[in-house]
């Protein structure tokens, strides 16, 4: 990026920037939204040329898995793109542009010096679907929730970065369907955090972060490739755990949309090697209580059970040897 360009976006080191997503020294399944103040879907990062790329690889390799929508969400993804390419033209005028004469649009993306002209609403028009067309120029992952029958339906998403989750299978399911494979102490709990999003309101959005581990830095954890992801966690040394082992958190948003009054579920996922949490004490010592007192049947579903002892053993160590006990 140009100097123009970076310093309209925060370029700190990861570790000042990352989203740690641990308020307490325990974790446990819980609504923990809040109030996204300002209310944006979207965040441009230094990773965007890496992170951009690798969603259009997935793309173009194994779209059937990264991309699902049903035609009756049609006019649904028509409002996210008017949504989402005002807010990029608004929020960094000097990444892209977009010019409406009417329908006839004209959308630039100046990072990457590509330019389209489409008629608003004409699908033929676009290269993709308009949900799989402006995600593919966006760092965040966007599903969209249907709201009918009193209950919300995954109706169309393009889903890059999934955390061992697929939106080719989920797509139709009810928000209790897509949620019944978490294993809840309290099986009310899933219908209380849709009753929640059911009486979200258009302009008051919510965040929340949600958080697993993940060996390597790889976005792309689909079930489907399980073979490529899943086999990786035997390499795990007590060696080499710090720099496979990354804490991921995925910062997902959420907007009523006033037309179709459905709701956008924009997903930004971050990776961090567990050994970059030395430069942030605090934070090296919450995540290990955090492990410490987590249960073992949510390490299992997250999918970290096998090496969660060995985890808890460098950080302990690390923290022994910050606080002297070690030479």
């Amino acid at each position: 990026m140009t100097e123009e360009k970076v310093k309209h976006i925060d370029t700190r080191p990861l570790i000042e920037r990352f989203p740690f997503p641990f308020k307490a020294d325990s974790y446990r399944y819980s609504n923990n939204a809040e109030s996204l103040i300002p209310s944006f879907v979207l965040d441009v990062t230094p990773e965007y040329f890496h992170e951009i790329s690798e969603k259009r690889r997935v793309l173009d390799s194994r779209n059937e898995q990264a991309f699902q929508s049903f035609p009756h969400s049609m006019d649904a993804q028509w409002e996210l793109l008017e949504m989402i390419i005002d807010e990029m033209t608004e929020r960094f005028p000097t990444f892209f542009s977009v010019k409406k004469m009417d329908d006839l649009w004209t959308f630039q993306n100046h990072l990457l010096k590509e330019k389209y002209t489409f008629v608003f609403g004409d699908s033929t028009t676009l290269p993709y679907e308009p949900l799989d067309f402006i995600g593919r120029h966006v760092q965040e992952d966007l599903v969209y929730l249907a709201n009918r029958d009193g209950d919300l339906y995954m109706d169309a998403g393009q889903l890059c970065f999934p955390a061992n989750w697929s939106i080719a299978f989920n797509l139709g399911m009810t928000f209790t369907e897509f949620h019944s494979p978490v294993p809840f102490t309290d099986r009310g709990f899933i219908e209380k955090v849709r009753n929640f999003l059911l009486r979200m309101e258009p302009g008051k959005p919510f965040t929340r972060l949600n958080w697993t581990i993940t060996v390597e830095h790889i976005l792309d954890t689909f079930p489907e490739n399980y073979d490529e992801w899943g086999p990786k966690k035997e390499k795990i040394t007590t060696e080499n755990i710090g720099e496979l082992v990354h804490l991921r958190v995925e910062d997902q948003r959420l907007f009523r949309l006033p037309k179709s009054n459905g709701i956008l579920f924009s997903i930004h996922t971050s990776l961090l090697p567990i050994e970059e949490l030395q430069k942030n004490e605090e934070w090296l010592t919450r995540f290990y209580h955090v492990l410490t007192d987590l249960p073992d049947h949510i390490a299992q579903y997250k999918g970290f059970l096998s090496y969660k002892d060995k985890m808890i053993q460098y950080l302990e160590e690390i923290l022994q040897k910050k606080a002297g006990v070690l030479k």
